[in-house]
């Protein structure tokens, strides 16, 4: 017995010390990672947070595949350092399962070398990030100074850009750092196309105060935002097109939305062109559309200006006009602005808004009656149909989503006070 423990022991010092070898002679990632599947006496890939393959060292391209699939008895170990994720470890035993603290140690090196590993790439998104928040929240206004940093990150801005901004959903719970992995599929389609895009999270857009009744906005939230330099509109539009195509291809079950800006001559315009991609976006999650230009935005073009400049004067609007009606469907799980936004859409008609929603005339009036009485606006006067249409168009340029969004999603719950009224 004592001749095994003592066996036993050298094995898990012999292997420790190999992959310690590895990390300290500088070798790289790969190199340890071959020594820690000697260690474990196992198939070892190593992903980073957005699911990218960094190492592999596995028996053949078919043990690989069932590795990274978790199939055959595969498990998964998540790499971190200082608390903080920096990707995943997925491994398969050859025979038996490796010592547990042989594996806490190997997986502490591993995650130390991938994040030494990553450490340029994450200066360079940081970089990134700072110039492209700089850029759109008006913090650099010189035009010699915003091309002289960019050019710093590889991206020509003499002849302007435009300006993309990419929101994605999951449907459902999600393991890892799936923000990662949309912006990595995000920033190789815009690359794809214009080599020289820059892409980032930054927190993007003005603030504004949370209230009752404002389920989510995306104003004052970090944005996804691809910078296309060039002035040509043809470009900008096939680089938004290629990211939608990116991001459909390498996820399942997410809600997506592209939003894209006119392109702009001037690089000290482009704080301009970051809130029409904005009010772009904002304008297509609200009518579930997957892929919107500022030009195809319509009338919305118009409230750009007091978006930008001072939404407060959008926010007060809003709050007189629509506001009470998504206050009451949150509390009641009504749908009063479902059925304004269908009325409006059908020119008046209830007959047609009844079709649309599978509604009896009469519930249709009865809900309009409602609007009427919490607005104090009556659909049936011009005045009052004007003022519904622009207080909707103000919360959907806000970035206010309409009752029925996220709040009604299975698992999650909401907090109302569910009645019958309507």
């Amino acid at each position: 017995m004592a001749g095994s423990a003592d066996s036993t022991r050298s094995s898990f010092l012999e292997g420790l010390e190999e992959v310690s070898a590895a990390v300290e002679s500088g070798a790289g990632l790969p190199a340890v990672v071959r020594a820690a599947s000697r260690a474990l006496e196992a198939s070892v890939v190593v992903l980073d947070t957005a699911s990218s393959v960094l190492a592999v060292a596995c028996q053949s391209s078919e043990d690989e595949r069932a590795v990274i699939a978790g199939e055959r008895g595969s498990e998964t170990v998540e790499l971190r350092v200082a608390d903080q994720p920096v990707g995943q470890l997925r491994m398969r035993s050859w025979d038996e399962p490796a010592e547990p603290a042989l594996l806490r140690m190997v997986t502490t090196l591993i995650g130390l070398e991938a994040d030494r590993a990553r450490a340029p790439g994450r200066a360079a998104e940081e970089a990134v990030g700072d110039f492209l928040a700089d850029l759109l929240g008006r913090r650099m206004t010189d035009r010699d100074n915003i091309v002289a940093r960019a050019a710093e990150l590889g991206c020509d801005l003499r002849e302007g850009a435009a300006v993309i901004v990419v929101r994605a959903r999951p449907a459902g719970p999600e393991e890892g750092d799936w923000r990662a992995r949309v912006l990595t599929l995000a920033e190789r389609g815009a690359r794809a196309v214009e080599r020289s895009s820059l892409a980032a999270s930054v927190a993007y857009g003005p603030p504004r105060p949370s209230g009752h009744g404002e389920t989510r906005s995306a104003r004052g939230e970090r944005q996804l935002v691809v910078l296309v330099p060039g002035k040509g509109e043809e470009t900008a539009r096939r680089v938004a097109q290629a990211v939608l195509a990116e991001l459909e291809a390498g996820l399942t079950g997410y809600h997506l939305t592209v939003a894209l800006s006119r392109p702009t001559g001037d690089p000290a315009d482009l704080h301009r062109a970051g809130g029409e991609a904005l009010l772009a976006a904002n304008v297509a999650g609200a009518r579930g559309d997957t892929f919107l230009s500022f030009e195809e935005t319509g009338s919305y073009r118009l409230l750009l200006p007091a978006m930008s400049e001072d939404p407060r004067e959008l926010e007060r609007f809003q709050q007189e006009t629509v506001a009470p009606l998504v206050d009451y469907d949150v509390q009641y799980e009504t749908e009063l602005v479902r059925t304004l936004e269908t009325f409006l859409d059908a020119d008046g008609s209830v007959a047609k808004t009844a079709e649309r929603l599978f509604t009896h005339r009469h519930t249709i009036r009865y809900r309009l009656d409602r609007v009427r009485e919490l607005t104090g606006l009556d659909v049936g006067s011009t005045d009052g149909r004007e003022r519904l249409s622009l207080g909707l168009k103000a919360m959907r340029v806000l970035g206010i989503a309409a009752p029925g969004g996220p709040a009604d999603e299975a698992g999650l719950v909401a907090g109302r006070t569910p009645r019958d009224a309507g």
